[in-house]
């Protein structure tokens, strides 16, 4: 199919006590529109022994988006931020110049079976932002724009697109878009998609071009193009685009910047231990080969 330019799959990641499916970046494509980084976690059955413990990490130019499908996760930041993400809330993290945070399963599910399943997102910021203040915003399910069109199910989680606007506070034109549908149908992607974009599917089957993709393949539009695709029964899609940047971003390991040098300077100050602490947490990550 000539309108896909690519089919990525996803490929088992580890992060500390957890492991994801990545998306982003991959080898043959690094960045979707403003998009350097898709994880798929889960969804992971935990017993009352186990829990999601990713100690203190830092970040620096770019905004983390946190979307859960099942379970619940304890947000803390160097900010001073501390909150308890539920299934349908978006967090919003915007390092800017530097952040460190930490995610954990909440106090009173430690000791219980639980379930984890999400989206872990970064989305690369304008050049003017990437030393910016870091920020925080949580925005509640009820807030985020809901709608249904013949039979079919949106959710605009953030950015713009179809004339709704989600109000998470993003810094560059983007889309990131909830579609479920309970029986088959046919959806048109047209010129309400813009920028580069893909699709991801989390669970059904599409049919494109007469080619039937399945669950955690994402795929990704050749530049330019729109699809009319068949939707199965029972299928969850997500569409991320949006407007590319004119400048490369590169990353080294939690860090995002349009300067190589900004990455090495980042670097340096975290195995120094010179980024913000947060408040009552002692442990962290060490960067990579400083184990």
């Amino acid at each position: 199919m000539n309108d896909i330019e690519l089919v990525i799959s996803e490929r088992d990641a580890d992060i500390g006590n957890f492991r994801v499916g990545r998306l982003l970046p991959f080898r043959m494509k690094r960045t979707v529109g403003p998009f350097v980084f898709i994880d798929h976690m889960g969804p992971a059955e935990l017993g009352s022994a186990q829990n999601l413990d990713v100690l203190p990490h830092p970040h620096i130019g770019l905004s983390t988006l946190t979307y859960l499908l099942e379970g619940a996760i304890m947000h803390r930041d160097s900010i001073g931020s501390e909150v308890e993400i539920r299934p349908g809330a978006v967090n919003w993290m915007t390092a800017g110049k530097g952040v460190v945070h930490s995610e954990r399963t909440p106090e009173y599910l430690r000791k219980t079976p639980k379930t984890l399943h999400g989206l872990q997102i970064w989305v690369a910021l304008p050049l003017d932002l990437e030393e910016s203040e870091p920020t925080f915003t949580h925005v509640e399910e009820r807030e985020i724009p809901s709608w249904e069109q013949q039979g079919v199910h949106f959710k605009l989680i953030a950015g713009e697109i179809r004339g709704k606007k989600s109000p998470v506070p993003v810094h560059s034109k983007l889309y990131f878009l909830e579609i479920k549908s309970p029986s088959p149908h046919s959806l048109r992607f047209d010129h309400d998609v813009y920028g580069e974009w893909g699709i991801y599917i989390l669970e059904g089957t599409i049919t494109l071009g007469g080619v039937q993709y399945g669950p955690r393949q994402f795929l990704v539009a050749q530049p330019g193009t729109y699809w009319e695709l068949g939707m199965a029964a029972h299928t969850t899609l997500y569409l991320f685009g949006g407007e590319p940047f004119p400048e490369k971003r590169l990353i080294d390991w939690n860090f995002v910047s349009s300067r190589r040098e900004r990455l090495q300077q980042a670097r340096e100050e975290w195995i120094a231990q010179r980024f913000p602490a947060i408040q009552g947490e002692t442990a962290f990550v060490p960067y990579p080969g400083n184990r």
